[in-house]
Formats: structure tokens, sequence, C-alpha cells
């Protein structure tokens, strides 16, 4: 199967939303919610996209002609490959019921460890969801990172119970939620959080804590005080709030604001593994990418996530010996531009 041949087939249980793109640009879904579009105006995933496409990569190849390595070391865990899978809910309701949160998460964590990556998964009303999460990430280890809503502190602290008891391997909060019409309604304390409540979540949790939906230099510099081992620059795709700068165009300066405080991770509109190469050299330590693998699931399941992940990691290593770079650690911003 090739990965043309599992687009193909996903269009056909994908339901009337998501278009199983050959490039998912955020074209095609615009504003369309329910599915995987961005809140009005609906361009959010599009800008995100847009601006990867913004960012030139600057070929040289008088250089060393070793085939390049793409492992990287995240809280003591090697990995082979600096993209994970970023969270994903409500698949029936976005996408098509030919598969829901347990079976999509079911196929991808094993999917994404055996590929030398990790998945982050999503969280909802049913608690249920982080529950089967989990059980997968305990048949591989415990990796894997559940990604807990800003419910108010008691609530996070019940599941934080969930992933301790289990030795999960990190836990994530996707800070953007906030926005999200349900956690409006709950009180106490649901959804934006302070430095504090923040401070007090990430001690409870006994694994690295990472803070998503990080936008500012400022809610960076917030996270690191809280003290979350990682943050991921990302803004839910456009989601949760309109109007928002694409991830690439603040990515530059988040990193220059807390680099070496904290893994600093990006998610928005990455597309390949050139993207991926992008990413690293505008200070992120690794990426995530959701939208892609849902139609990569839906079309081939297990191989359909397999056959992304190898293309994004024959195109990031087609890049790093274009550009000069033997590892990861030698991709820095002198090997791209980035358009203003």
């Amino acid at each position: 199967m090739t990965y043309n041949e599992v687009l193909e087939k996903a269009r056909t249980n994908i339901g009337p939303y998501c278009k199983a793109c050959p490039v998912c640009n955020g074209k095609a879904c615009g504003n369309t919610m329910p599915g995987p579009g961005s809140k009005n105006p609906g361009n959010g995933a599009a800008r995100n996209y847009d601006a990867w496409q913004r960012v030139y990569v600057n070929m040289d190849t008088i250089c060393d002609h070793d085939v390049p390595t793409t492992g990287l070391t995240l809280f003591g865990r090697e990995f082979g490959l600096p993209v994970f899978t970023a969270p994903i809910g409500a698949l029936p309701m976005h996408y098509s019921d030919a598969y829901d949160d347990f079976a999509y998460n079911d196929i991808l964590i094993p999917t994404a460890v055996a590929n030398g990556s990790m998945s982050f998964t999503g969280d909802g009303v049913d608690p249920e969801i982080m529950k089967r999460a989990v059980a997968a990430m305990n048949k591989v280890g415990g990796v894997g990172v559940p990604t807990i809503k800003p419910w108010n502190v008691e609530a996070v602290m019940e599941k934080l119970d969930i992933l301790n008891e289990n030795k999960i391997f990190a836990a994530a909060m996707d800070i953007d939620g906030a926005g999200l019409p349900f956690l409006k309604a709950m009180n106490p304390n649901a959804g934006s959080k302070t430095v504090a409540e923040l401070r007090e979540i990430i001690s409870y949790a006994k694994m690295p804590f990472i803070i998503k939906g990080v936008m500012t230099v400022r809610g960076a510099e917030k996270a690191v005080e809280a003290g979350a081992a990682g943050i991921v620059v990302s803004n839910h795709g456009g989601r949760v709030l309109g109007q928002t700068r694409a991830s690439a165009d603040v990515l530059p300066e988040i990193a220059a604001a807390v680099k070496g405080q904290c893994v600093i991770m990006v998610d928005g509109g990455i597309r390949s593994g050139v993207d991926v190469f992008k990413a690293l050299a505008l200070g992120a330590d690794a990426v995530l990418v959701g939208r892609p693998f849902v139609p990569a699931v839906y079309g081939g399941e297990a191989e359909g996530a397999k056959l992304l992940f190898d293309k994004y990691k024959a195109e990031l290593v087609d890049t790093m010996t274009m550009c000069g770079a033997q590892k990861l650690s030698d991709i820095c911003a002198d090997m791209v531009y980035q358009e203003k």
C-alpha cells in the first residue's frame, strides 16, 4: 500500500468534512466545525500551513556524506524521530464513526512507539478516553503523553492519580482548551490557570509535565516559572480562537526566550519532513503532527500511520543531507531563511 492509496481509501469512510487531501493544508475544510476546520473566520489551520511555506531551507552540500541520524533524547528516553502525534479527539463528531477515540488511540499509540515516536492523546468529558489511552500505553512500557484538558484543579489531580499510578512517561495540559464551551461552563476554576495553579498541578505529577498551547514569550516564561518540563507552541489549529498568529511565526521569539530552560515543541501546519527541519532550525526540539494521521489511520490503520512516519523520516533525512546536517543538533537558524 502506498500513501496515496491510503488517502484514496480514507476518502470512502472519513465523513463529509475532511477531504483526505494529498496535503492537509486547512483550505478544503476551512471553518467547517464540527469537522477539522478552524474557528471563524476559518483560516487558522491554513495560515499555520502557509507560514511554514514562507520558511526556506539553505542548501549546502559541501559537507560530510554520512547518512544523517534523526534520533533524540527526551526526558531520558531515546526516540528515533523528532515527530510525535498530536492529540486528536471526538473523531466520530469531527470525522466519521468508522473509528472512535478508543480505536484510534489503540492503533496509533503502539504504531508510534514501533516507529521511534510516541503519541500525545486527547481528553474529553468521557473519563474512559484517558483511561483507555493509559491502558494502551501500558502495553508499550508506559510511553505516551495523555493530554489533560484544563478542568478544575481537583479534576486534574484525579486524572494525574491515574497517570502517576501507571507510571506513564509524561503528561500534558492543552491550556488553550480553556476556550472550549464545556470548560467555560464549569466551576470552580475550570479553563484558564494561574501560575500558582499550574505549579500545584505540575508538582503533583510524578512525570515530566508539558504545557501545550503556548503562543507568546510571556506565556512560555510563565510555563517555565510554573515548573513545566516542556511546552508546545500551538494555537490548536485556530479551533479555539480565530485571528491568532501562526505557530511558525511565534516559535523563534519563544525559543530565544526559553531555549534550554524547557523542551520546546511546536504543533500546527507541519506537513513534511522538510517542515520538521524548518521547525528544528527555528528553535524547536521536536514537533507534533495531528490532522494528517487521521486519514492515515482511516485509510490504512497501523500500516497507514507507518507510511506517514516513514515519509516524514525520509524527507527529514533528505533535507539534512542537502543542508549539511549530520544529526539533529547540527540543525541551526543559519540553515533556513524565514520570509517576513
